[in-house]
């Protein structure tokens, strides 16, 4: 790991030893991930606990994935959904 500044630093080791990383960080406050291929790689390493998504009523017809192609089904249980202006926020929990 470098130090990229005081507020971040940069790993290259693996998803492992970046959420490790983060978490040593965060002490007892709770570690985001964004962005599909980051979260796709904590959960082929099973480092994910929940699963936030904000879905937002448009159908673009092509595009792309946002999670990328992971070995087995995940397995979700929803938590909470919370519906908003032009958004619905879900919270899923991993079923391990």
């Amino acid at each position: 790991m470098s130090k990229v500044s005081d507020r971040q630093n940069l790993v290259t080791t693996g998803i492992e030893d970046a959420i490790a990383a983060a978490r040593e960080t965060a002490g007892d406050k709770d570690v985001a991930l964004m962005g599909g291929g980051v979260v796709t790689e904590a959960l082929k390493a099973g480092l994910v606990d929940e699963v936030v998504l904000h879905q937002v009523p448009v159908l673009l017809g092509e595009g792309r994935p946002f999670f990328r192609a992971l070995p087995e089904q995940v397995r979700l249980r929803l938590v909470e959904a919370v519906p908003a202006p032009g958004v619905t926020h879900l919270h899923y929990e991993i079923q391990r």
